[in-house]
């Protein structure tokens, strides 16, 4: 069977076309992108949990190509152990549990700010608002960026995912290129300023974090000071914007979550594993594989589509159905193991905060469009735009 991820037809909705790969073809050899794809629960988690099989390598590089602005140092989404483990345990200092719990008050805050101006207006759209100036604004604090780039640092994240879609316009190449060289130059001056004038931030933890004797070099700090930009800023926006679209086409789930905030963690965790946030990850397998789905043989590179394994019925009962009370604790949408998502924690706590917020210090609303655009990326997947609607006469 024919699938490709990038056609308008499944970019607009993956899921029946993931259905019928698990049923028909779960292992499947995309032509167009000269690699697998593997669509079940069962083998996406057997890849996970075995990276020394489905290797990392260099993928992100691959992806990104000519546009990559860190092309020196592999991202550490593409090592594998042992380089991977120190350089996570190194990049885990910046990203403790209890740092991220300390940064609530502060993410509750921004979000106020942030619904402030749209509490009185009958129209608003909630990308460009909310979901995508939060994850922003709390990403940039915590990276230690001035007020004044925070806008130029939405540019950046976005310019990014627009490199991973390898567009083929020279024009927006050279733009593409032209961006990501101006984020690459005002990080190398963060990283240099914070080596002589540490501060409160996670540049400045990752410039001093040291793991015995050993420390990140500038281009390490760099690729990740890049990444934690587009991984923080990219899902927060599309697992709120999913979210709230999801809870729009399911007004009865609504309701609950109305009816009882106690269900918000809960519903977090069944909008990511309803509609994940990153649907692709890449693989490279190091030697011969035989999988539930069939066979991979050894150099082959791999997608895993999380967004599939997470709608699969051999893993979650009716899987098609949007249950807030589910609150699956086995979807693959932060990944599983040594690549499990650096970014998770603050993910799920700026998302539980930012739907709380929507649904009860909002007036009520409704989508304004018939039809909302999803991004046109592989890997990513939430609405461009997201037009509200909101009943301020009877709020």
């Amino acid at each position: 069977m024919d699938f490709n991820p990038l056609s308008p037809e499944v970019t607009a909705n993956p899921y029946p076309y993931y259905t019928e790969l698990r049923n028909k073809a779960p292992v499947i050899w995309l032509e167009p992108f000269q690699c697998w794809a593997l669509s079940r629960y069962a083998d996406v988690d057997f890849a996970l949990r075995n990276p020394q099989i489905f290797s990392s390598s260099v993928f992100t590089a691959e992806a990104l190509g000519d546009l990559n602005p860190v092309s020196e140092v592999p991202w550490i989404l593409d090592m594998n152990p042992p380089d991977h483990t120190r350089l996570r345990k190194l990049a885990n200092k910046g990203f403790a549990p209890r740092l991220i719990r300390t940064l609530e008050p502060r993410v509750q805050a921004i979000i106020q700010e942030l619904i402030e101006p749209i509490r009185g207006q009958s129209e608003s759209d909630l990308v460009s608002m909310f979901s995508g100036p939060l994850p922003t604004i709390v990403i940039a604090e915590m990276l230690g960026v001035e007020i004044e780039r925070r806008g130029a640092f939405k540019v950046w994240s976005d310019d990014i995912v627009r490199a991973t879609s390898r567009p083929t316009d020279e024009a927006e190449r050279i733009e593409i290129r032209e961006s990501l060289a101006g984020l690459r130059a005002y990080f190398e001056q963060m990283i240099e300023h914070r080596r002589t004038s540490p501060g409160d931030d996670v540049i400045s933890a990752l410039v001093q974090a040291e793991e015995e004797r050993d420390m990140l070099s500038a281009t390490e700090i760099l690729a990740l000071a890049v990444l934690i930009l587009v991984a923080g800023n990219e899902t927060t926006t599309n697992l709120i914007g999913n979210a709230v679209l999801t809870l729009l086409n399911h007004p009865d789930e609504l309701a609950k979550v109305r009816a009882d905030p106690a269900l918000l963690p809960a519903l977090v965790e069944e909008v990511l594993r309803y509609d994940s946030p990153v649907q692709v990850i890449f693989r490279r397998t190091a030697q011969d594989v035989e999988l539930e789905g069939g066979k991979i043989p050894a150099g082959q590179n791999v997608f895993l589509l999380l967004g599939s394994a997470n709608r699969d019925e051999r893993q979650f009962p009716e899987p098609d159905r949007f249950d807030v009370a589910r609150n699956p604790q086995d979807h693959v949408a932060f990944g599983y193991g040594i690549h499990y998502c650096l970014g998770a924690p603050l993910a799920r706590l700026e998302g539980r905060n930012a739907l709380e917020a929507l649904l009860f210090d909002c007036p009520p609303f409704s989508c304004a469009t018939e039809r909302v655009a999803p991004i046109a990326s592989l890997i990513v997947r939430g609405p461009q735009t997201l037009p509200l609607r909101f009943d301020t006469a009877g709020a």
